[in-house]
């Protein structure tokens, strides 16, 4: 009886191992699993800019669509700024507090939180196009925020603001404002 008493000890540890290895597998695959699901959520947030931003059918490379309150604004990147600057047909408007310095071609430097009270100064049009500025992009997209708050219909911004103007090789120049 004794021998029985140790072998099935003996059986039930050597069971007890497959099971015990068979578990941690489950756990890893689970864990595996969770990893690969967020990996797929991460990548997909930055593909899609975590910003509400979407390419548009009909927009021109370089720009993107930002969804508002109570409308939409459209993104730009300093290259695409830059071709639009060369034909010209908007009011452009540097939004930074305080001023640091602005792209050549500004028309009006009104700080994003002045817009309100000097909305005089902003094309009386509401389908006018309106494109923003700031240092970093922050300003201005409150800036644009403000503009459809005050019916603006045609707004655009300059994503990544003067920073992203300056890293694409581009200069700043210092007027009396």
């Amino acid at each position: 009886m004794a021998s029985k008493r140790r072998g099935s000890t003996t059986t039930a540890k050597r069971g007890s191992q497959p099971v015990a290895s068979s578990r941690n597998r489950l756990y890893l695959a689970i864990a595996g699993s969770l990893l690969a699901g967020l990996a797929l959520v991460a990548i997909g947030f930055v593909a899609f800019n975590g910003s509400h931003s979407s390419p548009v059918a009909g927009l021109a490379a370089g720009e993107t669509v930002h969804q508002g309150n109570g409308g939409q604004w459209t993104n730009v990147t300093p290259d695409r700024l830059a071709q639009m600057l060369q034909t010209k047909d908007f009011t452009f408007v540097n939004v930074k507090t305080p001023y640091v310095g602005e792209i050549d071609g500004t028309d009006l430097y009104i700080p994003y939180d002045q817009l309100t009270a000097r909305a005089s100064q902003l094309p009386q049009a509401k389908d006018a196009k309106i494109l923003v500025y700031c240092r970093s992009g922050a300003e201005s997209a409150i800036a644009s925020q403000t503009l459809l708050s005050l019916g603006y219909k045609n707004v655009w911004n300059l994503d990544g603001g003067m920073n992203a103007w300056q890293s694409s090789g581009r200069t700043l120049v210092q007027k009396n404002r």
